[in-house]
C-alpha cells in the first residue's frame, strides 16, 4: 500500500508510533505488539484526534499488563490526519506503515491490529500485512452498502483471526453494517466471530469491563497462543449467524485468569 503525504491545514507530515505504552513493569524483550488505531472521520483535512488517541490509551494499558509474561508491546498509532478521505484510505495507509514500521523496529513478531471506529475499518483493510495475525474491529465504522463503490474488501483477512465487537444501540457506526461485513469475511475466513454487546453505544463505555476482558483475552489468545476463554472458542467454532450475534455475557472476565 503506498504511501502519500497528506496536504491539508494542521495535518501532520508523517505517520508515528511513538512510545510504547506502559505496564506494571519492564518488558525484557518484545514477544508480540499489538497496534491501536483510533476513530478518525470519513473526510477530514484537520490533525487526528487527540482524544480518540486518548481513548484507547486505557486499552492499551490493559493489555500491556495482561501480556507483560509474554512480552506484548503496545502502541497507538499517530495518524497523518483525521480522514479517511475516500479512495485514498489514508488512515489504512497508516495502519499498513505501523505495521512495517514495527518489524523495522522489532524484527520478525507477530502483530494484532486493533482498532475502534473508523480505526477499526482500518485494521481490517490493513490485515493483509504478512506480519498481521489478528485483528480486533471495536464498533467499526463502515459506509453504507448503497453509498460504497465496492464492498469493503474481505480477502486480506484470510489466514487472520479476526474478532469484531460491536454495541447493539450504536448510532455512530450502525451494527448492521458490521455484521454484514462479518457474514462475508466468514465466508473467506473461518477465524471470524462477531460479539454483540446489548444497550452500548460506539464508545462502548456501557460494559467496559467486559469489553476490556474480551479483548485481552482475544488478543493474548490470537498472539500468543494462549488458550481463550469458552465464549470466544464457542463464538469462533459456531456458523453464522450464531458465532456472528454472540452476546457478550455481564461480568465476563471476572472467572478468567488474571
Amino acid at each position: 500500500m503506498a504511501h502519500h503525504a497528506l496536504v491539508g491545514p494542521g495535518s501532520a507530515r508523517e505517520p508515528r508510533l511513538g512510545r510504547a505504552v506502559g505496564g506494571s513493569g519492564a518488558v525484557a524483550a518484545v514477544g508480540g505488539v499489538v497496534l491501536l488505531l483510533p476513530d478518525g472521520a470519513p473526510e477530514s483535512a484537520r490533525r487526528a484526534s487527540p482524544l480518540a488517541r486518548a481513548a484507547l490509551l486505557p486499552l492499551a494499558r490493559g493489555l500491556v499488563r495482561a501480556g507483560q509474561r509474554d512480552g506484548l508491546a503496545a502502541h497507538v498509532v499517530r495518524y497523518r490526519g483525521r480522514g479517511w478521505n475516500g479512495p485514498d484510505a489514508r488512515l489504512a495507509a497508516d495502519a499498513h506503515w505501523a505495521v512495517a514500521e514495527v518489524v523495522r523496529r522489532h524484527g520478525d513478531v507477530p502483530v494484532c491490529l486493533a482498532g475502534h471506529g473508523m480505526g477499526a475499518r482500518a485494521a481490517l483493510r490493513a490485515a493483509g500485512h504478512p506480519a498481521v495475525v489478528s485483528v480486533l474491529a471495536l464498533a467499526p465504522w463502515l459506509p453504507e452498502d448503497d453509498m460504497a463503490a465496492e464492498p469493503e474488501p474481505v480477502k486480506q483477512l484470510a489466514g487472520r483471526q479476526v474478532m469484531i465487537v460491536h454495541g447493539t444501540t450504536d448510532v455512530a457506526a450502525h451494527p448492521e453494517l458490521s455484521y454484514r461485513l462479518a457474514v462475508r469475511a466468514k465466508k473467506a475466513n473461518r477465524s471470524t466471530c462477531r460479539f454483540e454487546v446489548h444497550s452500548d453505544g460506539h464508545a462502548l463505555r456501557q460494559h467496559h469491563g467486559e469489553v476490556l476482558a474480551l479483548a485481552a483475552d482475544f488478543v493474548l489468545g490470537s498472539v500468543f497462543g494462549r488458550p481463550c476463554s469458552r465464549p470466544v472458542t464457542d463464538a469462533f467454532a459456531a456458523p453464522p449467524p450464531l458465532g456472528l450475534r454472540m452476546p457478550l455475557a455481564a461480568g465476563f472476565g471476572r472467572s478468567l485468569r488474571p
